[in-house]
C-alpha cells in the first residue's frame, strides 16, 4: 500500500515543528548544537520552527497524510551560497539564525555556515533540508516515501538532489536511494561529522 503525501501549509505548523522535534531530539547534529538533555529539550524546538519557517516561505513540506513524517525541501537554483534562495550560511543569515534561536549559542550560527560552505554551487537542484518521521514510526518505510515523492521528480525533469546527512544510519539510507558521498566531511568541531550527499537524476 502507498503512502499518502501532501503540501504541508501553515495550519500544519505545529505539527511540523514537534514531529522535527521529535524525530531529531536524539540526533547526533543537535546534541552537539544543544549539549544536554534538559537544555536541548527546551531550546531544540525553536530551531526546528525557525528552519521550518525558512522552508514554508522559499520551499515546500511534504507531510504523510497521518501526520507521521515530514520532509523539507528546497529548489536551489545555480549561484553562490549567498546568492541563493533559504541559504543560512550567509554572514546576515547565520547571525539572525543564532539571535532568533538561541543567541549566546555560537553553535547554532556555525552549523549553518559549514553546511553552507559544503553545499555545491554549480548547478540548479533539489536539497532535502530535514526528513522527520515519529518515534513511533520509524522503520515503516515513511521517510524513504517522501524522499522517493521528489526523487522521481528529479529523474523526470532531470535535477540532481542533495543532503547532509548526520548520521551514520541515515547515510546507509539515502545510499539505498542513490546518494552518493561527496568524498568531503562537514566536520563539526569536537563533535559529529556530517556526511554531503549527491544524487544524479536517473534516466
Amino acid at each position: 500500500m502507498g503512502v499518502a503525501i501532501r503540501t504541508a501549509g501553515e495550519d500544519d505548523r505545529e505539527l511540523v515543528v514537534r514531529l522535527l522535534d521529535e524525530a531529531f531530539h536524539d540526533d547526533p547534529v543537535s546534541g552537539w548544537v544543544f549539549p544536554g538533555e534538559e537544555y536541548r529539550r527546551r531550546t531544540h524546538h525553536k530551531l526546528m520552527r525557525a528552519f521550518l519557517d525558512i522552508v514554508l516561505a522559499e520551499g515546500r513540506v511534504d507531510v504523510t497524510e497521518d501526520g507521521t513524517a515530514c520532509a523539507l525541501w528546497l529548489s536551489v537554483p545555480a549561484g553562490q551560497p549567498d546568492e541563493r534562495a533559504g541559504e543560512t550560511g550567509g554572514p546576515d543569515e547565520a547571525v539572525l539564525l543564532r539571535e532568533s534561536v538561541d543567541p549566546d549559542n555560537e553553535r547554532v550560527e556555525l552549523v549553518g555556515r559549514l553546511t553552507s560552505t559544503a553545499h555545491p554551487a554549480d548547478r540548479a537542484h533539489e536539497y532535502l533540508w530535514m526528513i522527520g518521521v515519529a518515534p513511533g514510526h520509524q522503520g515503516e518505510g515513511l521517510g524513504t516515501a517522501l524522499v522517493r515523492h521528489v526523487l522521481d521528480r528529479c529523474d523526470r525533469e532531470g535535477l540532481p538532489a542533495y543532503l547532509e546527512a548526520s548520521s551514520a544510519r541515515s547515510r546507509r539510507l539515502y545510499e539505498s536511494l542513490g546518494f552518493a558521498f561527496t568524498g568531503r566531511t562537514v566536520d563539526l568541531p569536537d563533535g559529529p561529522p556530517m556526511w554531503p550527499m549527491w544524487r544524479e537524476p536517473r534516466a
